[in-house]
């Protein structure tokens, strides 16, 4: 059976409607992660961690910041602090593109800060992933590890963690 091909606009519908149902109780948290390329890196993030996911907007440039700290950004009004995501995990800096997005936290956590990433591969569920066990370098802010059936590598980030860890928090040199 052929794939019905959607636009950019109707998957990124579709994406604000499941985050807008879980938000109201209407399905499992378990069901279903949002696949993040990050780099080379494949991560996974709760939805209900996830406020909202947009293309990146233009960023103002903060001088004297760690090289991670992409800059900040205005959205609707409202300041966020925007960082590189695969450059503050010791990668490559995301670079342009059409695919890259911006990830912003969920208001429950109570910042205004948003994520870099690659490229938004939509969601994973449960049943497609496989537990593996986890690094011995994985740093605080990653809560599992998977491998799906194409053998690819998944990490599964904590935005909690990620959002109270003083690494993060501290984006000046």
């Amino acid at each position: 059976m052929a794939r019905k091909k959607i636009s950019l606009r109707e998957y990124q519908q579709g994406v604000v409607a499941k985050l807008q149902a879980i938000s109201q109780g209407d399905e499992t948290r378990a069901a279903s992660k949002l696949g993040l390329q990050v780099g080379d890196q494949f991560w996974l993030v709760d939805l209900a961690d996830v406020g909202e996911v947009i293309p990146p907007p233009e960023l103002a440039q903060v001088p004297h910041s760690q090289p991670w700290f992409a800059g900040v950004a205005n959205i609707r009004g409202n300041l966020y602090s925007v960082v590189d995501f695969s450059a503050f995990c010791g990668g490559e800096p995301v670079t342009g593109g059409a695919d890259k997005r911006l990830i912003l936290a969920n208001a429950k956590f109570l910042v205004n800060s948003g994520l870099l990433v690659s490229r938004l591969l939509g969601l994973r569920h449960a049943d497609q992933l496989q537990p593996r066990e986890m690094s011995n370098n994985s740093a605080p802010w990653v809560s599992a590890e998977f491998s799906d059936t194409d053998g690819r590598h998944w990490k599964e980030l904590n935005f909690q963690a990620l959002v109270h860890d003083q690494g993060f928090l501290q984006a000046g040199r």
